[in-house]
């Protein structure tokens, strides 16, 4: 179905879905989709946020052109893929990620790499986010997800964890949306919120966003490719 409607995976109905129940974006918005390739949700974005909306995909990967959108090719870690977001947009009113690791079938450590991804959005977003924008990221569930729900938590005035519907039964991915970030008020208090950075640290944790979109595997860890049909 994706196909047939132009989506280039079946990651966008989440998306979707998402913002049909809590509002992420709006008309006229500025998007930024972190680790965005192949593009599905860089596509969606741009059909919310309208011809008055700027959208921005950014992922290790090139992206083919997307209507409406920009695309940026970096590793958001950097100073200068940030400087390079800047200069496109100045600051967002949303920032998403589907981002997650290449599984390797071990779930312990595939759960610590997917919270180290959803970390370093969340850092991402507080260097580019306005006050009062908003926030969703994937992470699969296990135990240092607390953790990081309460770094989010530390950030943002309302906080849901969510598993839209286009979500596969057996996949262990959740959605954090975040509304209403609190700005510099809220970067002092995440000072003082538990560490997750910390917590989730694995040995040998590749410290990139190569990763792939949509549903990847169930709680046992085995991996699921997503299905653009």
């Amino acid at each position: 179905m994706a196909k047939k409607e132009g989506y280039r995976s079946r990651a966008a109905y989440k998306l979707k879905q998402i913002n049909t129940r809590f509002h992420i974006i709006r008309r006229g918005d500025v998007v930024v989709d972190l680790g965005a390739a192949p593009g599905g949700w860089t596509q969606v974005a741009a059909e919310l946020a309208g011809n008055r909306g700027t959208v921005v995909g950014v992922d290790l990967q090139s992206i083919s052109r997307i209507d409406g959108a920009v695309t940026i090719r970096g590793d958001i870690r950097s100073e200068e893929t940030i400087s390079a977001i800047r200069q496109v947009v100045g600051s967002a009113d949303v920032v998403l990620s589907d981002a997650a690791p290449n599984l390797a079938g071990d779930w312990s450590y595939d759960h610590a790499r997917s919270v180290d991804l959803a970390e370093h959005a969340l850092a991402c977003a507080q260097k580019i986010l306005r006050p009062g924008g908003n926030f969703v990221v994937k992470v699969f569930h296990g135990d240092l997800f607390a953790g990081y729900l309460q770094s989010v938590k530390s950030l943002f005035r309302n906080v849901y964890s969510h598993s839209p519907m286009a979500s596969r039964k057996a996949s262990a991915e959740m959605y954090i949306v975040a509304k209403m970030f609190r700005g510099d008020k809220g970067a002092t208090h995440a000072r003082n919120a538990p560490d997750a950075r910390n917590a989730s640290r694995v040995p040998d944790v590749p410290p990139s966003l190569n990763s792939r979109r949509g549903d990847r595997g169930g709680r046992d860890g085995r991996n699921s490719r997503d299905n653009t049909d």
